[in-house]
């Protein structure tokens, strides 16, 4: 499926995220991360990625008991979401930089993400496991 690159498609992926969950019975906290993790990859490559005007793909697959996800952005300069800044998660709030925190944040909820970019196509694609006990 693909979603126009705007920050008012949230609501549309939420709502395609809600029919793929429907059809499985799956932990909530899975839903959550997975629903977390492409808001805030969405938002930066339509944030990041302004070169282009094309839609942005989305792809959501069961992989055993994981879901794969896969964001496919056309027509754009590399950006590679995989590697974000390091941060003192430690540091004061006043201290902390903002810039690299949702990324970061995705790299802690996601089980594995990878990051490929090919004629001018540059595709996140991130897999979740479901929690032991559910099916």
């Amino acid at each position: 499926m693909t979603f126009k690159r705007s920050l008012e498609e949230l609501q549309a992926i939420v709502a395609a995220t809600d029919i793929f969950f429907s059809e499985r019975r799956a932990d909530p906290a899975l839903r959550l991360a997975v629903d977390l993790s492409i808001e805030e990859l969405f938002v930066n490559l339509v944030k990041y990625n302004q070169g282009t005007d094309r839609d942005i793909g989305l792809r959501l697959d069961w992989v055993g008991d994981a879901v794969e996800v896969s964001l496919t952005d056309y027509d754009v300069e590399p950006y590679d979401p995989t590697h974000p800044p390091e941060l003192d998660v430690d540091a004061p709030l006043a201290a902390r930089r903002p810039d690299g925190m949702g990324l970061y944040l995705v790299s802690k909820m996601v089980d594995a993400i990878h990051y490929e970019y090919r004629n001018r196509e540059s595709k996140i694609t991130f897999s979740k496991r479901m929690a032991q006990g559910h099916a």
